[in-house]
């Protein structure tokens, strides 16, 4: 099993030496995608000679560095990518978690969920971040059944060949609106898995128009709702042996 951590990043050089030190400590094969980083990020990562790196010039969107991280994945032979942020919000310590979990041979997407199991340690999140997930997760749920308690989890891990059976092209953080409907489509099978719930920085900002709570949450509906509409007019067939969407029921911890 050939297995890749993807990490996207955008001016991260407060985290970024630290967080890829910590996860080499876990795995040793890593991409860090740096999204048009002007604030030295990108000087610290060429730098470096133990990751695989993809830099551009301009600022694209997290959802064009997952996009990127999956084709180069794909050419390259990896069998998983397991994607997480730099900010230090997602903790190294769980990839050998999500690896119990892809051994399993069960799933399509492993996707951690920071409101599955509460922990005593875990932090509170902004009150508008927390309803935006809320709202969200619970329309997936009735279009989708899927069960799941978080949707905007990006700490995932995603079997190539499935993914490659996508049409992902929404380059924003309204990527997950694009990605659920398409993971349904496709009878992807899929499970969560407790991660911590940490909000180091809970100023950090989406930028622009989205930093409104409200054009926010119009914002991703407004891409779930033509994602969906796209999937009823050319739906992505089913692998033969894919399973319906599925969520595990023993809480993995």
């Amino acid at each position: 099993m050939r297995l890749l951590i993807a990490v996207p990043v955008f001016n991260e050089a407060k985290y970024v030496g630290r967080v890829l030190d910590k996860i080499r400590q876990f795995w040793p094969e890593i991409l860090v995608v740096d999204d048009g980083s002007t604030d030295g990020t990108g000087e610290m990562l060429s730098a470096r000679s133990d990751i695989r790196l993809i830099r551009r010039k301009e600022n694209r969107g997290y959802g064009k560095s997952l996009i990127d991280a999956f084709a180069l994945a794909d050419g390259a032979g990896y069998d998983w990518v397991i994607t997480m942020d730099c900010d230090e919000q997602h903790e190294p310590e769980m990839i050998p978690k999500f690896i119990e979990q892809i051994e399993t041979d069960r799933w399509d997407i492993i996707s951690g969920s920071r409101y599955l199991s509460p922990r005593n340690n875990d932090d509170l999140p902004p009150q508008e971040r927390r309803a935006v997930n809320v709202t969200i997760t619970s329309v997936l749920n009735d279009l989708f059944h899927f069960g799941i308690t978080d949707a905007f989890c990006g700490f995932k891990a995603h079997r190539v060949s499935a993914m490659r059976r996508l049409r992902l092209d929404e380059e924003g953080y309204a990527f997950p609106l694009q990605l659920w409907p398409q993971v349904a489509s496709a009878n992807l099978r899929l499970t969560e898995i407790p991660v911590r719930l940490i909000y180091n920085d809970p100023t950090r900002h989406f930028g622009g128009s989205l930093d409104d709570v409200g054009n926010r949450l119009r914002h991703y509906l407004d891409v779930l709702s033509k994602e969906v509409a796209r999937l009823a007019e050319n739906p992505l067939a089913a692998a033969p042996e894919a399973a319906p969407p599925e969520t595990c029921g023993c809480l993995c911890d």
